[in-house]
């Protein structure tokens, strides 16, 4: 029997990412046409993996990307309440290039070690990784061993990668953001995981 193993996706472009604005809150924005491609386009290419369970965060644009997914297999879609984007508080709908510098140093202090550390109005760390990481023990404890996939989104899924698998620190994960579409590949490993690809990096 082959290890269980877990692709996380990062959604495809939405309409706030198109405009750079900073959009956390659900249900959120819509795909762009882009994104609707980005998201047929990674089904096809997930066509032929021994896929066995789909899954989304509640926000519209991951639901949207998981759809043609679910449909190659066919399956259905299962909505996750944990695994949305990090609230961000007072910068929510921002979109200046200073903006989005802010938020970026604030999970560069999380990869380094700063959980606590938040944006007025907005999560910690901590509380990312506290419903994050429950969901993703959750279909650990549902599949023993195929591929399941999981569409989030970039942030969160970054500082989940770095809990999760004894390969990835923080100091990786800082400094490689996610496109949109972009997946990262792990598989269980024991009690934990090992992360054997991100994004077009091989790890394993």
């Amino acid at each position: 029997m082959t290890p269980l193993r877990l692709v996380l996706v990062r959604h495809g472009q939405s309409t706030a990412n198109s405009q750079n604005i900073l959009d956390t809150l659900l249900p959120g924005h819509p795909l762009t046409e882009q994104g609707h491609q980005q998201a047929a386009e990674l089904a096809q290419r997930l066509a032929d993996e021994p896929v066995v369970a789909v899954y989304a965060s509640r926000a519209l644009r991951a639901r949207q990307t998981a759809e043609p997914i679910a449909a190659r297999h066919p399956l259905a879609v299962q909505i996750l309440d944990g695994v949305h984007e990090v609230f961000i508080g007072d910068l929510e709908g921002c979109q200046t290039p200073e903006d989005h510098r802010t938020l970026h140093e604030l999970y560069r202090t999380w990869h380094f070690g700063d959980l606590e550390a938040a944006r007025p109005g907005g999560e910690s760390g901590k509380q990312v990784l506290d419903r994050y990481l429950a969901d993703v023990a959750e279909i650990r404890c549902a599949h023993r061993d195929g591929t399941a996939v999981l569409v989030s989104h970039g942030a969160a899924t970054r500082l989940a990668v770095v809990a999760l698998a004894a390969n990835v620190e923080g100091s990786f994960a800082a400094a490689r953001l996610l496109p949109n579409a972009a997946t990262v590949l792990l598989e269980a490993d024991g009690t934990g995981w090992r992360c054997l690809r991100w994004d077009d990096i091989e790890l394993g």
